[in-house]
């Protein structure tokens, strides 16, 4: 059976397991990693490689589903004055190539709108998915979820700068800094390099996994809290209510959070193509 919130409860004495219960003592069953680790729910081979299918991909395929039909529904057939669908649509995509697109790329910046909006509305959803009864589980709190997604970054980035400024031009940029004594560069050039080349890409994926690894375990540790503390006791009443109402403010800042992680991921992801168009000077 696959892990989830309540597996803690279980492992540390079952459901009968609470503060005040004499009869089954147990101590705070704490979750941890194990919450985003789920059992294959499908296993296939195809040649030798063996592939397992779990409740992160379906959650990662049904993100896809809602995104693609979400928008394939609303421009069906688009009018020229929108209502319904098609206004939330248009109201995303205008967002993304006005707010983003443009303001950090320029006038190139509309060519990349498909590729920053798709960014951003799917990671959006599978960060949402953290909190949809039933799924439960955001997508990106999966370290090989947002990897993936710096790295299509990444090899989007790289190409392109080598493309658009030439290799040597588009490494001398940001290997050797403007405005820098040359002594310096003994020191600052291996630094900028490995910062550009190793930690840009590693930093874009673990702010994206870490937010939303922390914000599932927190809403998890007090929803189970509130279940173990539940007792006929003033403590136990007190202390459930408590966490119960955290665990509900929690859930209503994490949509913020989630909606503001993908917003920064979509939006360095255009500093990066930016950067690669444009040679600093």
């Amino acid at each position: 059976m696959a892990t989830n919130v309540l597996a803690s409860v279980f492992a540390s004495g079952g459901p009968n397991c609470h503060f005040e219960n004499s009869d089954n003592p147990c101590g705070f069953p704490a979750p941890g990693a194990e919450i985003f680790q789920f059992d294959s729910v499908l296993t296939f081979q195809i040649g030798s490689i063996d592939f397992n299918i779990t409740k992160v991909t379906f959650v990662v395929i049904l993100s896809v589903i809602l995104v693609v039909g979400f928008f394939l529904y609303a421009f069906r057939r688009p009018r020229l004055v929108p209502k319904g669908a098609q206004n939330v649509g248009e109201v995303g995509y205008l967002f993304i190539r006005d707010g983003v697109a443009r303001e950090i790329i320029g006038k190139d910046g509309d060519k990349f709108v498909p590729f920053l909006f798709s960014f951003f509305f799917l990671i959006w959803t599978m960060n949402f998915m953290g909190i949809l009864p039933f799924a439960q589980i955001p997508a990106t709190s999966v370290f090989a979820i947002p990897v993936a997604f710096a790295l299509i970054v990444y090899l989007t980035w790289v190409p392109l700068g080598i493309y658009s400024q030439g290799g040597w031009q588009f490494f001398k940029g940001m290997m050797f800094p403007p405005g820098v004594p040359w002594p310096m560069y003994f020191l600052l050039t291996p630094i900028e390099l490995i910062s550009n080349l190793i930690v840009r890409p590693f930093t874009h994926a673990v702010r994206l996994f870490a937010n939303m690894f922390a914000g599932h375990l927190l809403i998890a540790t007090f929803s189970v809290a509130a279940y173990y503390l539940l007792s006929a006791t003033v403590i136990g009443i007190i202390g459930s209510v408590a966490s119960l109402g955290v665990a509900i403010a929690l859930t209503g800042f994490e949509i913020l959070i989630q909606a503001l992680q993908a917003y920064i991921f979509t939006l360095l992801a255009a500093v990066y193509i930016s950067g690669a168009l444009h040679a600093e000077h």
